[in-house]
């Protein structure tokens, strides 16, 4: 486990938004998740979150389940539904088996009680920061690869499928009712477009496409 926070961009550096009604509770966390090297984020309900926005920081959210207004597991839900849902750690003083089981089921990375062990929730956030960034990287490459694929021709999505499938130049062509030249043209555009410099790039590159490629006539 790693001692301190992951460093990066000052844009991309990752954000802990506290929120509990305990002001004593939240400045002891502030204060360990700061020290850890966090930026730290705190509110005193869900409701001056939802006020001031959740924000497009990377990191993670530590809660209570019981505050004022909207509850930590009213929160969660609202979360999951965004299209990059933060991670959440749950920290409170007492549950319900249904609250407990509503939280983990909501995909909560962590539920703990108080009185919380430090090192131990750090240990859970560090692993939860760590998880977000990965998505993040994760959905930024396939934006980009969905990008790329966007720009090739409704020919050059059907020799990119075909040659995914293992066909030859020679079997496209006849496929295609194209000469053989014609193949390696498009062939060499897609490479281009697709920005890959080999045939292993361009298969593990279109394996990874959340669309398949088109294998309708142009």
């Amino acid at each position: 486990m790693s001692d301190s926070a992951p460093s990066g961009p000052d844009d991309e550096l990752p954000v802990i938004r506290l929120i509990d009604e305990d002001v004593a509770f939240r400045r002891a966390l502030q204060r360990l998740l700061e020290g850890a090297g966090y930026r730290v984020v705190e509110y005193g309900c869900v409701g001056d979150m939802l006020l001031q926005g959740i924000g497009e920081a990377p990191g993670c959210l530590v809660l209570d389940i019981h505050m004022p207004g909207p509850s930590g597991l009213d929160l969660q839900e609202m979360i999951a539904g965004q299209p990059q849902p933060l991670p959440v750690i749950f920290v409170t003083a007492e549950a319900t088996v249904h609250e407990t089981l509503r939280a983990m089921k909501g995909g909560a990375a962590d539920f703990f009680f108080k009185p919380v062990d430090g090192e131990a929730l750090l240990g859970v956030v560090h692993k939860a920061v760590r998880a977000d960034a990965a998505r993040r990287q994760d959905r930024r490459r396939q934006r980009a690869l969905q990008s790329r694929y966007a720009r090739l021709s409704p020919r050059e999505r059907q020799v990119l499928a075909m040659v995914v499938d293992g066909a030859l130049n020679k079997q496209i062509g006849a496929r295609l009712g194209a000469a053989e030249r014609t193949v390696k043209a498009h062939r060499a555009h897609v490479m281009e477009k697709m920005e890959v410099r080999s045939l292993a790039d361009l298969i593990r590159a279109a394996s990874q496409l959340v669309v398949a490629p088109d294998r309708a006539g142009a």
